[in-house]
């Protein structure tokens, strides 16, 4: 009952600000302007202040770990190849592909994943590294895959490639990300009135993000994509954690290493997803619908998985 308290107070909440945004759009406070400018907003100040933040307040000369590190990245890239290929091959709404791929590989580490972490041991853990090794590699997966697919792509060509590789250059995330190291690394150290501006900045990502996602949700387009919902939940909460936990466990990875590896595995997925697809072109609609489903349904699949880890003596 404990761990079930515990997580549905780490899910709930998240699904309850996206039930607000939805409220506030049916009683026409918000409208369709206010929630393209708010995801504009999010993507290009609030989630890069938030992974920079987190990042650039880590010391990675403490607590690096070059073979964690590996692990994560080399399962995240192997996620992304195997689900993209797999997806191309069969899912049939072509128009959708990069949605459905994105959906199904990238957890919410930043937003969700820190906090969940600082719910069980009292600060972010191993989350940075974790983060470190997955959230660059989400990012310019993501940009690769909805530049190639989508309403108004053309496959692997020229113009693609060049639209992929100024994504990635110009992508806010990555920009925040690559900062956020680079601060770490040479340990700077900012001014109070600096520091106090940046996390005033970063708080507001993920309130925003989730906000705008409940305000664009749109039921009735959502209810066409019930099976492809289905399947990237299955698949984000249960089908990964369950292929590339036992491996963790071979290699050795417990307590924080752990607990950070399933919220890379097995958490939400996370609203910048939402945010992302619509800023490059896309619908958005099963992003938005994946996000709802797989947020709510995470209160019972971590909660399971963390009972398992635990009854194991892993954390």
């Amino acid at each position: 009952m404990e761990q079930l308290l515990f997580s549905l107070n780490s899910t709930i909440p998240v699904f309850l600000v996206m039930v607000l945004g939805y409220f506030l759009k049916q009683i026409r406070m918000v409208d369709d302007s206010f929630v393209k400018t708010l995801n504009k907003f999010n993507y290009t100040v609030t989630l890069p202040f938030l992974v920079f933040k987190d990042l650039s307040g880590s010391d990675f000369y403490s607590v690096w770990d070059t073979r964690y590190v590996l692990y994560c990245f080399l399962v995240t890239l192997a996620t992304i190849t195997v689900i993209w290929i797999m997806a191309g091959l069969f899912y049939r709404d072509k128009a959708c592909l990069g949605e459905f791929v994105q959906a199904s590989y990238r957890s919410s580490a930043a937003i969700l994943g820190i906090a969940f972490i600082q719910n069980i041991y009292g600060n972010s853990g191993m989350a940075p590294l974790m983060i470190v090794g997955t959230v660059p590699l989400y990012n310019v997966a993501a940009v690769l895959v909805l530049s190639f697919t989508g309403p108004d792509a053309h496959g692997l060509d020229k113009a693609s490639l060049k639209k992929a590789l100024k994504g990635i250059l110009t992508n806010p995330i990555l920009i925040g990300i690559a900062l956020g190291v680079l601060a770490s690394v040479c340990r700077l150290d900012f001014p109070v009135m600096i520091d106090k501006t940046i996390n005033n900045v970063a708080v507001l990502a993920s309130p925003l993000a989730l906000i705008g996602l409940g305000a664009g949700f749109e039921g009735r387009k959502a209810l066409k994509q019930v099976l492809p919902t289905t399947v990237v939940s299955a698949l984000k909460l249960v089908i990964l954690p369950a292929l590339f936990l036992p491996l963790a466990i071979h290699l050795g990875f417990t307590q924080e290493k752990l607990v950070a590896i399933l919220v890379m595995l097995g958490s939400p997925t996370t609203a910048s997803c939402y945010i992302m697809a619509k800023n490059m072109g896309h619908e958005g609609t099963l992003t938005s619908s994946t996000v709802v489903a797989t947020t709510f349904l995470s209160s019972i699949t971590l909660t399971a998985w963390l009972f398992i880890l635990r009854s194991m003596g892993l954390i």
